[in-house]
């Protein structure tokens, strides 16, 4: 190849680059103008890929970190012959194209992951990158490599700032993930301007802390990348290449500019750039045959991997038949004939805590379902996440249980990335309250409807002494608001069973479990199928209930002992379980209606947590027990005592509701003033003169009216 077929090559990006944000009015020229020798030099020399099977296993796997610069990645697969014409680059950042404004998972041939958030791509890569180490481990043998990859990922300023990308970067370097090759756009140019102003930082020194192998380049030097992609690739730990870039590159107003980074260059500036780099200012969109043809011939080339791969693969077949059959099923995401039956069911009249009920669901499947594989934020004892027969992943030897060490947003990130990857059943867990740390990534795992599965643990003031820093009030209801993701909230042991079940049953999104730090009593009820269902009648009454009792999590148990003490009053009581309103929505209507009948208007609900969200099962009549204020420092007894989680409690909310519904008082006010200094809703059943004794601190306790 000459070197002016190769700068017509590069210049090919650059061009197109302009070009595509230019048509759509939006996008980030600057980053593809500024990598254009990177990425050419990645996808002509380096990465194994087959445009006409993307999702072949044993590629190399691609990121784009740094996801602003999606331009760069849709120009890339469109010349190297991806299923991505050029009308879809025209249609850049349009409605139903396959070039949305950041890459989207399953939305683009050739797109490995949903990034655009900084950091996330980064993290992801280092999920990837266990899973990969463990399904070499399932799967090698001596004589045949059917696992055999490398991870690249090219990342940006933003990137290294973030701190995700900074937690999986240290749990990537403890583990010595040598698979992962990072491609630094190091261009000095962040949104607001020179990331000088805020970032000083020598990244390739705080990478070697991390134990990363690194470089600094030119990043505009063909040579120099493929040299330093060659040194990468021969050592074992993960590769840090820091790029020297120039943003815009070529632009002669705006290159080294935060102008050339968020927005369009303008119609003389992208003129005045062809023109200083020698290309047609018309028309629009020109690729060279020449350089089209090169690329498209570096495609070919790439795509005999696969070929040479498949001949392994069979040959690997045959000689390991059971093995063969494995992995077929875990390609297809199937689970072992009758796993579900390993689900441990629990006696009636005990107690246990949902995550001791979860820690045994979990050692129950593990011999069933042999590629279940997780870990938890430095709380294995506490989350009851560990797979006692097995030990940690280390970077000497795989196992099933990963230290994700106190990296809470690391972990739900590198989760994504393992169970993008594929082959695995993947679980990560912390304390409810952390979530938060996490949460960036679980709504992304929902936006991807990837199958990961949080084990969130201490999911309520019931988890006692350590106070309202670490109990959970919002977060339940909050993490209900994601869409596509699947929160339960078991009731007792058994629907921690249960919840484990939907959670591998559910391919197209993730589940997340908030369980109880104290015990629970067992009910004979919830030992069925119910659960499964989201919502369900645990207990009834004869003929048509007067109230319904609507109960989740720990809670459960009062809304039964209510029922139990109104049904010995004479009045006709409904207990329901609601462990899943994603569940329950997604039932059909006469199966809603035979749980929740629509001519009993008078519910109650009742949840340690924010009230806010129950108006769509408890109406206008109802009222929502719960918690709209921070919770405090006390043993769980004392707490639940203190904040009006009582039996006496719901008994009065329902009485409320009752009378609430024989008035057919809709949207009557609620009959009390405001709770000083708080915004919440209570009502007068909680008052003394309702027969309580004294009431509560109208602060801290919410028996929520809805209106």
């Amino acid at each position: 190849m000459t070197d002016t077929l190769q700068q017509r090559c590069i210049d090919t990006i650059r061009a197109l680059a302009m070009d595509v944000v230019e048509n759509a009015k939006s996008g980030h020229p600057g980053l593809p103008m500024g990598a254009s020798a990177i990425a050419y030099t990645l996808w002509t020399r380096h990465l194994r890929y087959n445009p006409r099977d993307p999702q072949w296993p044993n590629r190399d796997r691609f990121v784009l970190s740094a996801g602003h610069g999606s331009a760069l990645l849709y120009i890339m697969l469109h010349l190297t012959g991806y299923d991505l014409p050029m009308e879809q680059l025209k249609r850049f950042r349009q409605l139903d194209s396959k070039t949305p404004g950041h890459p989207e998972y399953r939305d683009t041939p050739g797109v490995e992951v949903t990034t655009g958030p900084l950091g996330q791509g980064f993290a992801n890569a280092v999920g990837m990158a266990i899973a990969q180490r463990f399904r070499a481990a399932r799967f090698n043998s001596d004589e045949h490599k059917v696992v055999d990859h490398l991870i690249y990922v090219l990342c940006s300023d933003g990137d290294m700032m973030e701190g995700v990308a900074s937690e999986a970067a240290s749990l990537a370097g403890h583990l010595q993930l040598g698979e992962l090759i990072y491609l630094y756009d190091d261009n000095h140019i962040s949104l607001d301007g020179p990331t000088e102003d805020a970032f000083t930082e020598d990244v390739t020194k705080r990478f070697d802390a991390y134990g990363w192998h690194t470089q600094r380049i030119d990043g505009t030097d063909v040579e120099a990348v493929d040299a330093a992609i060659n040194a990468a690739k021969q050592d074992n730990r993960p590769s840090l290449i820091a790029c020297r870039t120039h943003i815009g590159w070529g632009s002669p107003h705006k290159q080294d500019t935060a102008k050339a980074h968020g927005s369009p260059l303008g119609a003389d500036e992208v003129k005045a750039t062809k023109e200083a780099i020698g290309w047609p200012t018309e028309p629009s969109f020109f690729v060279p045959d020449d350089a089209l043809q090169f690329y498209r011939s570096a495609g070919e080339k790439a795509a005999q991997h696969e070929q040479q791969w498949q001949q392994t693969l069979s040959a690997w077949k045959q000689a390991n038949p059971d093995k063969a059959r494995q992995w077929d099923a875990d390609e297809r995401g199937e689970l072992p004939s009758g796993w579900q039956d390993a689900l441990p069911r629990f006696d009636a009249g005990g107690e246990e805590s949902t995550r001791v009920a979860s820690g045994k669901a979990i050692n129950a499947l593990a011999p069933i379902v042999t590629n279940l594989v997780g870990g938890s934020a430095d709380l294995k004892s506490s989350n009851e996440t560990f797979i006692t027969s097995d030990s940690y992943f280390t970077k000497s030897e795989v196992h099933r249980n990963i230290a994700f060490g106190v990296r809470e947003h690391a972990m739900c990130a590198s989760l994504n990335g393992m169970s993008i990857y594929g082959g695995l059943h993947v679980y990560g867990g912390t304390f409810l309250t952390f979530s938060d740390y996490g949460r960036p990534s679980i709504r992304l795992a929902a936006l991807m409807e990837i199958p990961v599965t949080y084990v969130f643990t201490h999911d309520s003031i019931g988890l006692g002494e350590d106070g309202p820093t670490h109990q959970p009030v919002e977060h339940v209801m909050a993490l209900r608001a994601i869409p596509h993701l699947y929160v339960v909230r078991p009731g007792d042991a058994n629907e921690t069973s249960a919840a484990w079940r939907i959670a591998l049953e559910h391919r197209n999104g993730p589940t997340l479990f908030a369980l109880s730090r104290q015990k629970l009593p067992i009910y004979a009820e919830t030992a069925g199928d119910g659960a499964l269902k989201g919502g369900y009648v645990l207990r009834d009454c004869e003929g048509t209930p007067e109230v319904i009792l609507i109960g989740t999590g720990s809670e459960l148990q009062l809304a039964v002992q209510a029922g139990e003490r109104l049904q010995q009053q004479g009045t006709r009581v409904r207990v329901v379980s609601m462990p899943c309103f994603e569940l329950f929505d997604q039932q059909d209507a006469a199966y809603r209606d035979s749980v929740l009948p629509q001519e009993v208007r008078a519910r109650v609900s009742v949840e340690a947590g924010i009230t806010f969200g129950w108006e769509r099962y408890i109406g206008g009549a109802g009222v929502a027990v719960g918690l709209d204020r921070f919770g405090a420092s006390a043993p769980a007894k004392d707490l639940f005592e203190h904040f009006g989680f009582t039996v006496d409690n719901v008994v009065n909310a329902a009485r409320t509701a009752m009378e609430r519904a024989r008035e057919g008082s809709g949207v009557a006010p609620v009959g009390a003033a405001m709770a000083a200094n708080q915004g919440e809703r209570w009502h007068p059943a909680l008052q003394p003169d309702a027969g309580v004794g004294e009431a509560p601190d109208t602060a801290r306790v919410s028996a929520r009216t809805m209106e």
